[in-house]
């Protein structure tokens, strides 16, 4: 190879090598302090979202589910656990990602049930009642509406706020953020932000903890 074709072999290596650096800096934006890009952690949390927990603790769960999800009804005991055991220092937040068929429906039901205080009794009433509303993986809406009509509540009110405006623009800022988010299976958990390493109650359980202790 003479002096002029190595030459413009590695200017053609450098330009490749800009391009190619130029692509994974725009598919993998820069990271935060806490392992997240900025515009992640600021779509995390939702002002008004449902919260169970000490409202001013330091250490917030988000956790992205979908009622007709098994894997959400097997872990509600268990975030709800995590509340008890740090009393006063965290609090869990519930985000609508209504991924199952049918399910868009649903979560328009629970968030109506919200707004009379009664977010918590119906989500888990329709946890515990799952295999009675969600056939096949699918969610029958229909079901659902009628096991939440044992439910002490305002039904014909129910109704008035399930198609209301302010019920669908809570859950479509949900699916927004849950897709800015990259939520693709439920259930989706961030702590202080932060998303797990990898699925799992111990990885969640492990993340609270440290949590915890970096801000108590």
């Amino acid at each position: 190879m003479n002096r002029k074709s190595f030459f413009i072999t590695f200017a053609c290596l450098l330009v490749l090598g800009f391009v190619a650096a130029s692509l994974l800096y725009k598919n993998y934006p820069p990271a935060g302090r806490d392992g997240t890009s900025d515009q992640n952690t600021s779509v995390v949390e939702r002002p008004g979202a449902p919260i169970k927990g000490a409202v001013d603790a330091r250490v917030t769960i988000v956790e992205f589910l979908d009622p007709a999800c098994g894997t959400c009804a097997q872990f509600f005991p268990l975030t709800n656990q995590l509340v008890q055991q740090h009393e006063g220092k965290v609090k869990i937040m519930v985000r609508y990602a209504p991924l199952h068929a049918g399910s868009d429906q649903v979560v328009k039901m629970l968030e109506a049930a919200r707004l009379q205080g009664k977010f918590w009794q119906a989500l888990e009433l329709l946890f515990r009642n799952q295999d009675r509303w969600v056939m096949n993986h699918q969610a029958q809406p229909h079901r659902a509406r009628a096991i939440l009509n044992s439910i002490a509540m305002d039904q014909p009110k129910l109704d008035l706020d399930i198609s209301s405006t302010e019920v669908s623009r809570a859950v479509e800022q949900d699916v927004r953020d849950g897709q800015a988010l990259g939520v693709r299976a439920t259930p989706e958990f961030f702590v202080n932000g932060k998303p797990l390493p990898s699925f799992g109650y111990e990885q969640l359980d492990q993340l609270v903890r440290n949590a915890v202790a970096a801000n108590y």
